[in-house]
């Protein structure tokens, strides 16, 4: 079906046809577009008439008193009626469902963005000003952006566009950075000046060359205890990896930890170790591991932090990161080592200037990774509860917080703050623009669900940190 009729139902600057019959968004006011560029073809209407299409571009409309843009939408000089596209729309990733004399429309994410009746005239039209009563998320380009700004850890938007272009990795969207800030990443990220330094041989193969570094002591003890965390970077691909600490003196157990899975991943043997000379890099025990290793471990000038610079460089990143992601979601002081695992296994899937057309993991590993599976870091979520953990009228759901990945388990990693236990499910279904309140009282549910000692496998229970290793992808 092709709409030509107005009729009563509004001037055409307002009101907009949903239609099935239409190959493309039409419209007719050229003052509605942001921005034109050529295109040549034309328009074929029912009588066999036809009118050109001498542009195409983006249209902003007002709807629900906000901007609205429209993509791709044809500029045909002398409709009278603007057209929506529902096909078009569909391409889009939208779900259109008519019954009962009703049409609605969802999106990707199965929410419903438009409701309308169907008028007296058998037309379903969209009014877009403030008066109409209409369900319409943001606009799809933005939300989408935003959205993928918060699964990334706070990724400014140049790297996320960068990522999406560039086709570094699978299941991201294209990415059009907003005019608006992100208040937390403004509030936690701070430019500095930068060092003046001379080029560096680059290392030409994986573990060539590892930069570490250790952050700490946090004024806040972890979830799982810790106070400190040390990474390793691999400067080939510069992939890197974060373990927690209780104690400094742990770093060399964390390091015999890290060259054992490292060597094992890369087929290559570790030969060189760049780190500052904090004591626990300098003891006798970590310095007799390195020589029966055959490994060369360069140590900083005194009071020269400059010469670690991409070890410096990385936990700087990670703790803006890391703040932005607590900060944004209004989590306790206590998630930071949560966050900062989490900002770790982002990191090395986005791009860097070190290293070109590929993210670090593939530098890594050798092929791309998948991002369908990301989260909003802080969002509530609710685990499946299975069947043998629970009674007849207890409920199938258990409401957490999203943590992170699990770093053995294709799952995600949740957190119940009233049990103050984790929970490791694959069932998981998540409220990504929902925070847990952390003002209420937390009420005790002991006994509720489960027996006191229960330890049920189906939320594998653990108190501690995830682990350094790299953390398989959880299903989408």
């Amino acid at each position: 079906m092709f709409l030509t009729y107005i009729g009563a139902e509004g001037g055409r600057n307002e009101v907009w046809y949903l239609d099935t019959g239409a190959t493309n968004h039409m419209c007719g006011e050229k003052a509605l577009f942001t921005s034109l560029e050529p295109n040549d073809g034309e328009v074929s209407f029912g009588d066999a008439s036809k009118i050109s299409v001498e542009e195409r571009g983006v249209i902003a409309v007002t709807l629900n008193g906000k901007e609205v843009h429209r993509n791709d939408v044809f500029y045909v000089p002398g409709l009278k009626s603007n057209i929506l596209s529902l096909g078009q729309l569909v391409e889009k990733g939208y779900c259109v469902r008519l019954r009962d004399g009703t049409l609605a429309m969802k999106d990707h994410e199965r929410r419903e963005v438009v409701k309308v009746k169907m008028t007296t005239n058998r037309l379903f039209t969209l009014r877009m000003d403030a008066k109409e009563t209409v369900c319409l998320a943001r606009t799809e380009e933005e939300e989408e952006s935003w959205l993928w700004h918060h699964r990334m850890g706070h990724l400014g938007f140049t790297g996320l566009k960068l990522l999406s272009h560039s086709k570094m990795v699978e299941g991201l969207p294209m990415i059009s950075p907003p005019q608006k800030v992100c208040e937390a990443c403004t509030k936690e990220k701070m430019k500095r000046q930068m060092f003046e330094g001379g080029k560096s041989r680059r290392a030409r193969r994986q573990l060539e060359l590892v930069h570490s570094d250790i952050a700490g002591p946090f004024e806040t003890t972890s979830v799982g205890g810790s106070k400190y965390y040390i990474t390793f970077t691999d400067d080939f691909s510069r992939k890197c990896w974060v373990y927690f600490l209780r104690e400094k003196s742990e770093a060399l157990d964390r390091f015999k930890e890290f060259k054992a899975m490292a060597e094992k991943e890369s087929g290559q043997p570790l030969k060189v170790l760049r780190t500052d000379r904090g004591g626990e890099y300098t003891s006798r025990l970590f310095d007799e591991f390195c020589k029966e290793w055959g490994i060369s471990h360069q140590l900083t000038a005194a009071y020269s932090p400059q010469q670690n610079g991409v070890a410096e460089r990385k936990n700087l990143t990670i703790m803006n990161m890391a703040r932005s992601m607590v900060k944004g979601k209004g989590l306790p002081k206590k998630f930071w080592a949560e966050a900062v695992q989490v900002v770790a296994y982002l990191l090395n899937r986005c791009p860097t200037k070190s290293v070109k057309f590929m993210t670090l993991f593939e530098a890594w590993i050798g092929w791309k990774p998948s991002v369908k599976h990301l989260r909003v870091f802080g969002c509530v979520a609710y685990a499946h509860v299975p069947d043998h953990g629970r009674k007849k009228l207890d409920d199938k759901s258990e409401k957490c917080i999203f943590v992170g990945y699990a770093p053995m388990s294709k799952a995600y990693k949740l957190y119940n703050p009233v049990t103050e236990k984790a929970i490791i499910s694959r069932d998981v279904v998540f409220e990504k623009d929902n925070s847990w309140s952390w003002d209420e009282a937390v009420r005790s549910t002991k006994g509720m669900f489960f027996d006191d000692d229960d330890e049920e496998d189906g939320g594998q229970e653990a108190k501690d940190e995830m682990g350094g290793a790299e953390q398989p992808s959880p299903p989408s």
